[in-house]
């Protein structure tokens, strides 16, 4: 144990405690005992009181703020003050430790808030959200300032320095909690509604210049001075660092998120580099005299925008953050609220006048903004009620104000009451509110359209590998992409595999590889695709004991979808399609898809073939959600050739000696037929396609199939399907190994999981 105390000395540098001879004292048993019983109570009673928040439908940032305010000098300092005093000592040592991780919470909270902020809709509302913001923004900082201004020396922390105190307000009232918001339209399954995108788009302007606003005034407090030099000075490098940010440095969180996930792949790697790239722009910005939040913020918005970002990192700093650093952050902050000093009848009558300040400029500035923007009565009020909750965004605020000493503990205990009460209110306000606004025509569309989106296929592909050795299956397979490239921007890696006994890894750039086959094979996919603007193409080749080993590697990069030639190698009686393939399909951790072009196999140097004409296209379906995804994937290549879609459903029937037995059954299982194709029919008409569907009956229902592509002259057959394995072999199902097989024209067959 006294081992493992010396080697937590390091944190003494956090803390600066240093002995008269310059020697870094380490951390003390009792001081880390204390800090660990600190965190453990506070994640405790800051979680448990959020999940009871939650059971009554009130946001959980409640109870951990509730959680602090119970554990400080509010309850737990009065009803054992003994027992609080040992636990939370007067301490600088304790402070500084739980200081250090409440600022993490701050800044991983504001982290998240970035990567979950969507610019394309802040301009997609822009005008409704613009004036919603401005009316948001200016009367509760005209109030603020007037409350500011008016309040009684003993409610400031330096009252020769008013000016920036009353900014500081100012600022306060006019700031919102898009976590909050965004939590309470999710309860209310609104946060897709107009009315919820709206609002998120005005909070979301609210509080970027809200953090521009609170940079601006904690550089003056830093400065302990006002000139209009220091307000220049603050504004110029908030707006500078914001017009980097969002062009240069656009390009550079981008090209080191895609050259983590090319070199080391997977979510760990992008949860750390975007921790690094937030970190140091909170550090950069904090350096600069603006507030380091505005840094972290920034840059959360940008991994989020990247193609690259990582949802699975997301998803992990977002688990983090709410399940440990934030409520340790609210619960911190709850601490130094003494309700007790709120019964003081001058600071209750004073706090309930800075809360009704607050409620009154934010729901009319917001009301106002509304009205001027287009949105009706009942609209506007919805808008107020969630434009009012402050929760997070003022506490962190209220913290700033504290850290900076704008704030005395009276007023710092003020703001975080207002920012508790304001988010118990918006939940009923907007539940009453929004019962009030109907949804029209053109937005009850919209949400269906969102609802197929996100339950699409073909509209979540982001990323696609081909591995390739230049065949005319390949070559086809990469012209599909092309045309499944219109339906949403994809990033396409064409990988060349070489077998080689001593492992190393050779540069994607042509110039730099030396093998002719790896030069021909890529330069046949870069031919034949033909992306539109937006998608992008990479080649890359790798060299390895095993293919299969390099390909499957390079798939677990955060790939959406593997296309494969069927006959890339020797053909193997023991494979379906030879070993390479089968292996991948198998193993990949994502949708597979495989070409079959039956077109000849060209001999010697890579043969380019041209671009196959569609203009038919046929889908065999079963109504499971892998034929769906095949229409999906017919449906988007025949919106771009102008393909006719036939989707078929073959019933199989029996013997003709049960045939009269079995005619009631059959009955039933055609009015099944006719409700499956009808249904995936309205999904290819949705992507644009034009449809048909065809009931075909018959003993064999792959011949039945083969049969009708003969006839009408397919141009292709795209099959969905899922995998079974049988001893190492790749087995889709009796049916679609004899389609496979026997088809006259290439064959799709795509294997999502």
């Amino acid at each position: 144990m006294y081992s493992l105390m010396n080697n937590l000395s390091s944190l003494e540098l956090l803390l600066g405690s240093q002995t008269a001879n310059g020697i870094i004292k380490p951390l003390g048993q009792h001081e880390l005992l204390l800090f660990l019983v600190q965190l453990a109570l506070l994640l405790l009673v800051s979680r448990g009181l959020g999940e009871l928040m939650r059971q009554i439908n009130l946001p959980p940032v409640v109870g951990e703020l509730l959680a602090g305010v119970l554990l400080g000098p509010s309850l737990f300092g009065w009803i054992w003050p003994g027992l609080y005093a040992q636990i939370f000592p007067h301490s600088q040592t304790q402070a500084d430790l739980l200081s250090v991780v409440s600022w993490l919470g701050v800044l991983f909270l504001l982290i998240v808030t970035g990567l979950e902020t969507d610019l394309q809709l802040i301009l997609r509302k822009g005008k409704t959200a613009f004036f919603i913001s401005l009316g948001g923004i200016i009367i509760p900082f005209i109030t603020g300032m007037a409350l500011g201004w008016l309040l009684p020396d003993s409610f400031l922390a330096n009252p020769h320095n008013r000016l920036v105190f009353t900014l500081f307000i100012a600022t306060a009232m006019s700031i919102s909690a898009v976590p909050v918001i965004a939590k309470v339209l999710m309860d209310l399954q609104l946060i897709r509604r107009d009315i919820g995108q709206i609002t998120l788009a005005a909070g979301m302007t609210d509080d970027t210049i809200g953090w521009i606003l609170l940079s601006v005034v904690s550089g003056l407090a830093s400065s302990g001075k006002f000139d209009i030099n220091t307000v220049i000075a603050a504004v110029s490098g908030a707006v500078l660092f914001l017009g980097i940010a969002f062009t240069l440095g656009r390009i550079v969180v981008d090209r080191v998120l895609r050259w983590i996930d090319n070199t080391i792949g997977g979510a760990t790697a992008s949860l750390s580099i975007i921790l690094v790239l937030c970190l140091f722009a909170a550090a950069l910005t904090h350096s600069l005299g603006i507030e380091a939040a505005l840094g972290a913020f920034t840059f959360g918005i940008l991994a989020g925008e990247s193609r690259r970002f990582s949802r699975e990192a997301g998803h992990t700093l977002e688990m983090i953050t709410a399940g440990f650093l934030a409520p340790i952050f609210f619960a911190a902050a709850g601490l130094k609220v003494n309700l007790l000093e709120l019964l003081i009848p001058s600071t209750l009558l004073m706090g309930l006048l800075v809360l009704a300040v607050a409620c009154v400029g934010k729901f009319l500035g917001a009301y106002l903004g509304s009205r001027i923007g287009g949105l009706t009565h009942w609209e506007g009020l919805a808008m107020g009620a969630g434009m009012n909750a402050r929760g997070a965004m003022e506490i962190i605020v209220a913290t700033i104000g504290l850290s900076l000493g704008v704030l005395n503990q009276q007023m710092y205990s003020i703001i975080v009451m207002v920012a508790i009460v304001t988010s118990m209110m918006a939940p009923p306000l907007l539940r009453w509110t929004l019962s009030k606004v109907t949804i029209g025509e053109e937005e009850a569309h919209r949400l269906k359209q969102e609802e197929l989106s996100i339950r699409s296929f073909v509209k979540n592909i982001r990323r696609v590998l081909i591995p390739t050795s230049g065949g005319a299956n390949v070559q086809l397979a990469a012209q599909l992409v092309s045309y499944l490239a219109h339906q949403n921007p994809v990033e396409v890696t064409a990988l060349y595999a070489l077998s080689d006994k001593k492992p190393q890894h050779l540069a994607a750039s042509k110039n730099a590889i030396k093998d002719t086959g790896a030069v021909n094979a890529l330069a046949a996919i870069a031919d034949t695709m033909q992306l539109p603007v937006g998608s992008t193409m990479q080649t890359k080749v790798v060299s390895g004991r095993n293919k299969a080993d390099l390909i499957l590697k390079e798939a677990k990069k955060g790939y959406d979808l593997v296309v494969l030639g069927a006959s890339e190698g020797k053909h193997s009686s023991s494979s379906l399609f030879n070993l390479l393939v089968d292996r991948v399909v198998q193993e990949a951790p994502c949708a597979t898809l495989v070409v079959k072009s039956h077109l000849p196999v060209p001999k010697g140097e890579v043969c380019h073939i041209p671009l196959r004409s569609l203009r038919h296209i046929l889908v065999p379906t079963v109504g499971s959600e892998y034929s769906k995804n095949a229409v999906e994937v017919a449906s988007t290549i025949a919106t771009q050739t102008q393909a006719l879609v036939t989707l078929v459903h073959a019933i199989n029937l029996p013997q003709i000696e049960y045939l009269l037995y079995e005619q009631q059954k059959l009955d039933s299982v055609r009015e099944i037929a006719q409700q499956i194709v009808e249904n995936q029919v309205e999904i290819g008409k949705s992507l644009g396609a034009n449809v048909q569907f065809q009931i075909l009956e018959g003993v064999s229902p792959e011949q039945e199939i083969l049969k009708f592509a003969r006839q009408e002259q397919v141009d292709l057959i795209i099959l969905g399907s899922n995998i079974r394995m049988i001893t190492g072999r790749a087995f889709f199902g009796h049916r679609v190994d004899t389609i496979l097989s026997l088809a006259e024209c290439p064959v799709a067959i795509l294997s999502s999981l």
